[in-house]
């Protein structure tokens, strides 16, 4: 850096000062977060090989998000492996630290929150919450990788100025054995991390989560099973949505928080309703109609609730012109009719 006269330093410093002393939400031409008006209209975003460009943005832009969650994972062995990898050079830019601070930095300019979500992939894609130690020894040194895992992505949180941090996903048998761990690691992000704390439990875990006390948000990955028919109307949807909105709204009451949907989306499939969290290949039978109903019900049904904080779709890829289309059944909505859906409940 080059010098400069003692003068313009304390200058400097009393609007740098200032600065930090207002909100984080100051710096975007955004509602703030406790505005009861505004919900969280946020997507998921995939991370890639790539940085995130100008084209990028503009291609998220098409559905309006006022926030965008960035993943960053750590890698484990084996459902019983207590090790975690991270940060490494042969992962994707986009889950190391100077991809996540990249991809921040390009979502802040365009005024664009995030929430800041690490999470942990089992090799094979062994489902997270049967994380689980046969040996006090592995239990503790899981704690100690984990511990290390989330504080090191809650530094970047801080530094980057994000403004939800995640502390975990779908970890049922995890926090099931190890409640204390969990309340202890959440007291230490906050010694870190100024802004919202929340967890992202499965749709049916949530209810059991010991420490929604501790924590900002009730996180839940909204995955409910909503309609046994093959193309769910929007009404349907709503009559489907019924039952888990008053049980929603009992956990919110008595929490006295609001519930987050860290996660929720429908694949573009028969059926997508009945088994929303089902992401294997054998559902082949595509139906656009049926994800974009099933999209427009629940936005119907749960999105103007004043329990309600608002959602993150599952999933968005940087690469729009590459991904979505008629002929994919994934749970994507871009370059499907969902996505016109979502701009339309997003949008302004």
């Amino acid at each position: 850096m080059k010098p400069i006269n003692r003068f313009v330093c304390c200058i400097f410093i009393i609007f740098f000062c200032a600065g930090c002393a207002q909100k984080k939400d100051a710096s975007l031409d955004l509602p703030t977060i406790e505005n009861a008006s505004t919900k969280i209209n946020g997507v998921s975003f995939v991370a890639a090989a790539d940085s995130l460009s100008a084209r990028h943005i503009v291609a998220l832009q098409t559905v309006h998000p006022n926030y965008v969650t960035v993943m960053p994972f750590g890698f484990i062995k084996g459902l019983n492996h207590p090790e975690i990898i991270y940060n490494q050079k042969r992962q994707w830019f986009g889950e190391t630290y100077e991809g996540v601070a990249q991809y921040v930095n390009m979502l802040h300019q365009n005024g664009i929150r995030v929430m800041l979500k690490p999470q942990i992939w089992v090799w094979n894609g062994e489902f997270t919450g049967y994380v689980e130690m046969a040996s006090e020894a592995d239990w503790l040194q899981l704690e100690e990788t984990y511990k290390n895992f989330i504080l090191d992505f809650a530094k970047v949180a801080e530094t980057e100025n994000i403004e939800i941090f995640c502390v975990g996903t779908e970890l049922e048998k995890f926090i099931e054995h190890r409640p204390a761990f969990w309340r202890e690691l959440i007291a230490e992000v906050k010694t870190i991390f100024n802004g919202k704390v929340t967890y992202a439990a499965n749709w049916d875990e949530y209810k059991q989560v010991p420490f929604w006390d501790a924590l900002d948000y009730i996180g839940v990955n909204a995955y409910f099973p909503i309609s046994d028919q093959k193309t769910p109307t929007v009404e349907e949807t709503k009559i489907g949505w019924g039952r888990w909105k008053t049980e929603l709204q009992t956990i919110s009451d008595k929490e006295n928080k609001k519930i987050l949907f860290t996660e929720y989306g429908y694949r573009s499939v028969d059926l997508s309703g009945k088994e929303p969290w089902r992401s294997d290949r054998e559902m082949t039978s595509i139906n656009l109609k049926a994800q974009a109903n099933l999209l427009e019900g629940l936005y119907k049904s749960v999105w103007n609730e004043q329990w309600f904080a608002g959602g993150f779709l599952w999933k968005w890829f940087i690469a729009n012109d590459k991904v979505g289309g008629a002929r994919n059944t994934q749970f994507t909505p871009q370059n499907k009719p969902a996505q016109k859906i979502i701009a339309k409940y997003y949008g302004p």
